[in-house]
C-alpha cells in the first residue's frame, strides 16, 4: 500500500447553530494546547476536584457523586440506566421524542422492561399520565428528557414528576443534555435522583465529556444492587472511587478534553448560572421572534430556548435548507429526526453560540436560502423582529 499524502488539517470556520456541538470560546480551545498530565498526577487530581465543585454549582446540587464520564451524552445516558436499572426492573420512558426511544432501547439491552408514557412528539409529558402509569403497574425508575432535542420541547412540572415517582419509591432520571448550563435546572430542589448531560451543548466545550450527578438516595440503591452494573466502563461505583477520596485507577482520562470542560465550566461560573439562563432565554427569544416573523412555526408550544425546532415552508425540503446554509453561509443547522425528518429544522442557541450577532446572521442567511428555494417567507420582517427583541 502506498503512503497516503494528507495535507495539514484546515477545517472550515463554521458558525454552529445546530443541535450541537455549539461554538467553543477561544479560552476553552486554548486549554487543549497546554501540556498533558498523567491521569493520576496530583495536579490533575486537583483539577478533577475543581470540576466537581463547578459541576455541583451548575447542576445546583450538593451530591457527592458529581463528575464527568468520558464519552458523549449517550454514554452518560447509558451510565444512568445501566446503574439504576437491574434486570427485570420496569422503567417508565417518554414517547414524545427521539431520545425517549433511545432510552427504551438501552433499557431493553440491560434486561429491563421499558414502559412508555404516551405523549405526542412536540408535547411535554403530562404528570397525570405518569401517575396513571403507576396506578396500573409497578415501576422502578422514571426517566424523562428535560430538553428534547428532536422537537425543541422543554419539560415543565419537573418537581411534580419527581413527587409522583418518589411517592412510589421509584428513582428519577433526567436527561439534561440540551439544557445543562443554558436552561433552568435545579437538581436538589426538584428532587431529581440522577441527571446527566454532555459537554458540547450549552456548556460549549468540545464533545467527549458527559457530566452526571447522582443523589444519595440513588447512590445507596446502586451500591446495594445484588448484581453489578452490566457495563464495566460506566459503572458509577468504580467511577466514584476514581473521582472520590480513594482515587482508584479506573481509566486513562482524556486529559485535554477534561481541561476544556474545566475552562467551560469556569466561564459558566464567572457569568453566573442564573445570568447564563437569562442570556439564553433573551437571545433565543430574539431568534424565536425572528423565526415566527419570517412565517415559520415552532414544533412545540413548550418552548426550549436552547433548541428551536421549526417547520419548513410547504414544498421545501429541510435538507436543501441545511445544505444551502452550510455551502453558502458557513452556518450549520440540522434537519429533523424520526417522525419530523424532512419537515423541520433544528436550530440551536446554546452556550457561546447564543450571541445576538449569530442570531441576526442566521436569520439573514435563512431568509436568503428559503427565498432561493421559493419558500414563502418574510425575511426582512424576521430581522426587524429579532432586532426589536434584542
Amino acid at each position: 500500500m502506498d503512503r497516503p499524502a494528507v495535507d495539514e488539517l484546515t477545517p472550515p470556520n463554521r458558525t454552529l447553530m445546530g443541535p450541537g456541538p455549539s461554538d467553543v470560546h477561544p479560552r476553552v480551545l486554548r486549554t487543549q494546547t497546554t501540556p498533558l498530565l498523567g491521569h493520576l498526577d496530583p495536579a490533575f487530581l486537583e483539577l478533577m476536584d475543581e470540576i466537581q465543585d463547578l459541576l455541583r454549582y451548575v447542576y445546583r446540587t450538593d451530591n457527592e457523586w458529581t463528575f464527568a464520564i468520558p464519552g458523549t451524552g449517550s454514554a452518560a445516558m447509558e451510565a444512568a440506566l445501566a446503574n439504576c436499572v437491574a434486570p427485570d426492573e420496569t422503567v417508565l420512558v417518554p414517547s414524545n421524542g427521539y431520545f425517549g426511544g433511545r432510552m427504551a432501547e438501552m433499557v431493553r439491552r440491560l434486561g429491563g422492561t421499558p414502559v412508555k408514557v404516551e405523549a405526542p412528539w412536540g408535547q411535554p409529558l403530562d404528570p397525570e399520565d405518569v401517575a396513571e402509569a403507576f396506578d396500573s403497574q409497578e415501576i422502578d425508575v422514571v426517566a424523562f428528557v428535560h430538553a428534547e432535542t428532536s422537537t425543541g420541547t422543554l419539560q415543565p412540572d419537573v418537581p411534580e414528576l419527581t413527587d409522583i415517582a418518589h411517592d412510589e419509591d421509584a428513582l428519577v432520571i433526567a436527561d439534561t443534555v440540551t439544557s445543562l448550563g443554558g436552561v433552568e435546572f435545579r437538581t436538589d430542589e426538584w428532587g431529581v435522583d440522577v441527571a446527566y448531560s454532555a459537554s458540547q451543548k450549552c456548556l460549549s466545550a468540545p464533545p467527549g465529556m458527559s457530566p452526571i450527578t447522582v443523589s444519595e438516595r440513588a447512590r445507596e440503591r446502586i451500591e446495594a444492587r445484588e448484581s453489578p452494573s452490566r457495563s464495566w466502563y460506566v459503572d458509577l461505583s468504580l467511577l466514584g472511587e476514581y473521582w472520590g477520596e480513594k482515587r482508584t485507577y479506573h481509566h486513562t482520562a482524556p486529559i485535554s478534553t477534561t481541561y476544556a470542560l474545566r475552562e467551560a465550566l469556569r466561564m459558566a461560573s464567572e457569568e453566573g448560572i442564573e445570568d447564563r439562563w437569562e442570556r439564553h432565554e433573551r437571545v433565543a427569544g430574539a431568534l424565536r421572534e425572528g423565526l415566527e416573523a419570517m412565517g415559520l412555526s415552532l414544533v412545540s408550544e413548550s418552548w426550549l430556548p436552547s433548541l428551536n425546532a421549526v417547520y419548513v415552508p410547504e414544498g421545501v425540503e429541510a435538507s436543501a435548507v441545511t445544505d444551502g446554509l452550510l455551502a453558502d453561509h458557513d452556518i450549520e443547522v440540522a434537519g429533523g429526526l424520526g417522525d419530523l425528518a424532512g419537515d423541520t429544522l433544528r436550530i440551536g442557541c446554546m452556550g457561546h453560540s447564543a450571541r445576538p450577532e449569530n442570531v441576526l446572521s442566521l436569520l439573514a442567511a435563512l431568509g436568503d436560502v428559503l427565498e432561493g428555494l421559493n419558500g414563502d417567507v418574510e425575511a426582512d420582517a424576521a430581522l426587524a423582529a429579532a432586532r426589536t427583541s434584542l
